[in-house]
């Protein structure tokens, strides 16, 4: 068997992790290097097929129990592993459990994930999403988030069963959620461990169910929530609120509230990361002559001086007037670039004086063109 890392190092958990603390660090870490993130990384799909294989033995109490008892053996086919030493003839590399789950559909006393009545089954996350106008992205916003997740009923605390009643233990299982059968198969008579069919897995039985869930002990509900949203967040950031999703089952932990922003277009600022750019129109006489301009910033209108001879695109920077960064709050750059207005709808005096303007500059007051042309000539 090639030589694997071991699963508590994969994941940067403790051996007496906590099923909490082993579901935080995979969340972490799946999110880090899955491929959607990474695209075409292979190194960073391999590490989250090591990761997603390393959680599925440490969130089940049974595979986890034996790993901590046999190590990688405990599932490699080749050292008997996978079935608790019942037999590496099968190959594969699978739980000796799921083989006989395919005769039977049950498992749970040889390598399944046990009973429905003892497992923790953690609560789902759940997606919002927020959007922003360009100025609340700049100073940050408080938003209210109204979305709906699943919690215990607060008629019957989650039991199921209605008020001043009590779920009973099933008699058929003893509370176990599962039976044991006798099948005859091509291996023999073999004993399997079926879902009790009194309770359906869960253990109990519901004689009075609550009206308010309807015995199932959880509900869906809406909720609003306050949301404090940083300043400099941008398309696609997302804020993970721990424990706002769905409540866990069996002792399970709740699941995420993941709001997801968009921010809307400004009407004449575009972002780059940190950094703001911004179009500014100015006549030609300002270009030529210089002038003292009204630009657009994230604070409102201020003054700039433009040299004598602004080229049409020419770009200035003012730094620190840009995006506040979501992280170091650190802001980048305001990059205005100025376009040249040519006047339109002249009167012929207008044109006359325009003529006469240009053959009294004559070809030193246009080195770009004279340059052009003189390359363009030389090159015949």
């Amino acid at each position: 068997m090639a030589s694997k890392r071991d699963y508590y190092e994969v994941l940067g958990v403790a051996k007496d992790a906590t099923t909490a603390d082993i579901k935080k660090a995979y969340r972490t870490l799946a999110r880090k290097y899955h491929p959607d993130v990474n695209p075409g990384d292979k190194e960073a799909e391999e590490k989250f097929k090591e990761i997603n294989e390393a959680h599925e033995i440490l969130s089940n109490s049974e595979k986890r129990a034996k790993y901590d008892q046999f190590g990688h053996a405990a599932f490699d086919p080749s050292m008997g592993g996978g079935g608790g030493g019942f037999g590496g003839g099968f190959g594969g590399g699978f739980d000796f459990g799921d083989i006989f789950s395919s005769f039977f559909g049950g498992g749970g006393g040889f390598g399944g994930g046990g009973s429905r009545a003892q497992r923790a089954v953690d609560g789902d996350d759940i997606l919002a999403r927020v959007t922003l106008t360009f100025d609340e992205a700049v100073s940050g916003v408080k938003k209210d988030i109204v979305y709906r997740c699943v919690e215990a009923c607060p008629d019957c605390h989650g039991s199921g069963a209605a008020k001043g009643t009590e779920a009973e233990t099933c008699s058929q299982c003893r509370g176990s959620g599962q039976v044991m059968t006798n099948q005859r198969t091509p291996f023999g008579m073999m004993q399997s461990a079926t879902t009790c069919p009194g309770c359906r897995g869960r253990g109990k039985i519901i004689k009075n169910p609550c009206t308010n869930c309807n015995g199932k002990g959880y509900v869906r509900v809406e909720k609003k929530l306050s949301v404090s949203i940083p300043a400099g967040v941008d398309n696609g950031n997302r804020i993970v609120l721990r424990g706002k999703g769905d409540a866990g089952r069996n002792g399970g932990v709740a699941g995420d509230l993941v709001v997801e922003i968009t921010v809307r277009r400004h009407a004449y600022f575009e972002r780059e990361g940190d950094n703001i750019f911004c179009e500014v129109p100015v006549t030609f006489t300002e270009a030529t002559l210089g002038a003292e301009i009204d630009i657009p910033t994230l604070e409102g209108e201020q003054k700039y001086t433009i040299p004598e001879g602004t080229q049409y695109g020419t770009s200035f920077t003012l730094r620190g007037k840009g995006m506040p960064n979501v992280n170091t709050k650190r802001r980048g750059d305001l990059i205005i670039t100025v376009t040249v207005e040519v006047p339109r709808n002249l009167t012929e005096a207008q044109k006359k004086e325009l003529r006469e303007f240009a053959e009294s500059c004559g070809e030193k007051n246009h080195q770009k063109k004279t340059s052009f042309l003189k390359k363009l000539f030389d090159k015949k």
